[in-house]
């Protein structure tokens, strides 16, 4: 399915202009240009590399052009046209096995002689003049190239480039070298078996290796496969590689441009964790990934967006009515995807797939925002909580390198998506932060609400909590308890104003999870509290805690289950809130 929907991708992409024909790789990153005259000599040595933007400064980075399909190495030695490292074009590198160098040049001239003989082209020619004049052994010392020998013979790629009488052209801009590597690459090898493909149904060509992915965090620099078979454990009935699940050359080739477009693009690929999530819309119009991936990972700075601009526009698709998004009217019967592609080794695991109609996606990620609506200070009005603000809050800052847990972000991510029930390792998570940092800050309660609105827990039947700001109606033993804690420690600051330790820093974890060895002492030390106020201050206070105690018709619990002291963090911070809301007001 997911190979059958990037083959699908690639093919609407192919037919609106915005990607490459077969045979042809986008976005490979090259560094120099091999500029040579209509005798094949090396006259210059161009750096193409460009400034790009990598967070707040800028870095010399290759440039990224479209060349010739490149071939997956695996082991042995296979050249690629026009475009490849210093080994295969020059014939030289710095590994110490000068052998297989002038082997990997051989083969490399071998390639382009099969393709460009009797194509009449100046820049072809040049091309085949330069693989036969070339000396390898020489390359080191040539003037062009020894004063950046280790940036080429490094991970650089190089590219031919004709210095004709009318001027520089690129070999890959020459129509006549073009139309010759578009015949090579569609003409089969009689020793490729044809095969039914497994995507497209079709009698085709199989391939045994398939192009590498880029871009997945985490996995090989210069690519990893989604597709392998390496071992004899992976393989059957004696089949080899690619053989065990046929796969046409060409779905092959579709598949992973699309796969490696989306990757490239920040419009629909983002980050969560050790998890790239890519996104993209049935009809490859890129406002529908722009919508998606806004709606999970929040609107980026400078982007011309509001919250309420996304909110109106979520709310209308689930509606089932179309909306406008980026000048485009969007539909919400259309198809969309959200695939999570993780590391493993030289390969990739697919963590997360899912398929639904546009409409649906956005009813779902309506609920998880209604469901994460609290009552929240003006100097924090965040009406969205993205996914990757979510996994924040259950990170631990004093670490070094804090990461989230791989399987939280995808169990997150599938809840917010398809209305499944969150996962259990969210409450641990945030219950484990709040209990470290002795913290309920408005993301962690409205998290822990959302967490009992959408589970079935022991607090299913006291919803009446569960709400964006305080109830005062509810009898909940373990809310009220939230509730009195926040009021004993607002009568300690107001007794207090300077003090540097509140109850809070003490006492809040114990009052939590034992009330009834706490609350006793926390009280007696109110009383001594409520002598320093004003009269007119021990009148309220005195109000107040007599309303909580009349609610308390039990006997404090001795001990408090995790769901329970959800509950006891929700009425604290509730109570908080109302406190502060009042000096808002005559703010």
């Amino acid at each position: 399915m997911i190979l059958q929907a990037l083959t699908a991708y690639y093919e609407q992409l192919l037919r609106t202009g915005q990607i490459s024909a077969p045979g042809w790789e986008n976005q490979f990153k090259v560094s120099y240009w091999l500029r040579i005259n209509a005798e094949g000599q090396l006259i210059d040595l161009v750096d193409c590399r460009q400034m790009v933007p990598r967070g707040k400064k800028e870095v010399l980075a290759p440039r990224e052009m479209a060349v010739p399909a490149h071939v997956k190495r695996a082991s042995g030695i296979a050249a690629n046209f026009l475009c490849d490292n210093s080994t295969y074009l020059l014939g030289a590198d710095e590994k110490g096995k000068p052998e297989r160098s002038i082997q990997c040049f051989e083969a490399c001239a071998k390639l382009h002689h099969a393709i460009l003989d009797g194509v009449d082209s100046p820049a072809a020619r040049a091309v085949l003049a330069f693989f036969d004049h070339w000396k390898p052994e020489e390359a080191s010392a040539h003037p062009l190239l020894a004063d950046r020998w280790k940036d080429i013979t490094g991970n650089a790629n190089l590219l031919f480039d004709y210095e004709g009488p009318e001027g520089s052209i690129l070999s890959t801009e020459d129509e006549a070298i073009r139309a010759a590597w578009q015949q090579h690459y569609s003409s089969a090898s009689p020793d490729t078996p044809l095969v039914q493909c497994l995507v497209t149904g079709q009698q085709a060509p199989a391939a045994r290796l398939h192009p590498s992915i880029k871009g997945v965090p985490g996995a090989q620099s210069s690519g990893a496969a989604l597709v392998s078979f390496n071992a004899p454990a992976f393989c059957s009935y004696g089949h080899e590689q690619g053989e065990n699940a046929p796969v046409s050359e060409y779905a092959a080739f579709a598949y992973t441009t699309a796969l490696n477009t989306l990757l490239a693009s920040r419009d629909h690929c983002r980050i969560l964790g050790d998890t790239a999530v890519v996104c993209w819309a049935e009809n490859a119009s890129p406002s529908y990934s722009s919508l998606g991936m806004m709606a999970m990972f929040g609107i980026p700075e400078n982007h011309g967006l509001t919250e309420d601009d996304l909110s109106k526009a979520l709310d209308n698709l689930a509606k089932g009515q179309p909306c406008s998004w980026m000048d485009e009217d969007l539909q919400p019967g259309q198809h969309f995807y959200v695939l999570g592609l993780s590391p493993n080794a030289a390969r990739i695991s697919v963590r997360f797939f899912y398929r639904d109609t546009m409409g649906k996606f956005s009813a779902h990620l309506q609920q998880h925002a209604k469901a994460l609506e609290i009552d929240r200070p003006p100097y924090d009005q965040e009406p969205l909580i993205s996914i990757s603000k979510i996994v924040r809050e259950t990170l631990n800052f004093k670490e070094r390198n804090p990461k989230p847990s791989p399987q939280l972000s995808g169990a997150l991510l599938r809840a917010a998506l398809t209305g499944a029930p969150y996962p259990s390792t969210l409450l641990h998570s945030i219950a484990s932060r709040i209990h470290a940092d002795q913290k309920v800050t408005p993301n962690r309660a409205a998290i822990l609400k959302a967490y009992y609105l959408r589970n079935a827990s022991t607090l299913s039947n006291h919803k009446e909590i569960l709400d964006m700001k305080l109830n005062d109606d509810s009898n909940y033993c373990p809310y009220v308890l939230g509730r009195l804690f926040a009021t004993l420690e607002h009568i300690q600051s107001d007794a207090n104003s300077e003090i540097n330790t509140t109850i809070r820093d003490r006492y809040f974890n114990a009052a939590c999870e034992t009330p009834e060895v706490v609350f006793p002492t926390l009280i007696n030390l109110a009383q001594k509290h409520l002598k320093k106020l004003t009269p007119a201050q021990q009148i309220n206070y005195n109000k107040l805690l007599t309303h909580l105690f009349s609610k308390i018709d039990e006997t404090l619990p001795a001990h408090t289950t995790l769901p329970e002291q959800g509950a006891f963090q929700i009425g604290y911070y509730h109570q908080m809130r109302k406190f502060y809301t009042k000096k808002d007001k005559e703010d």
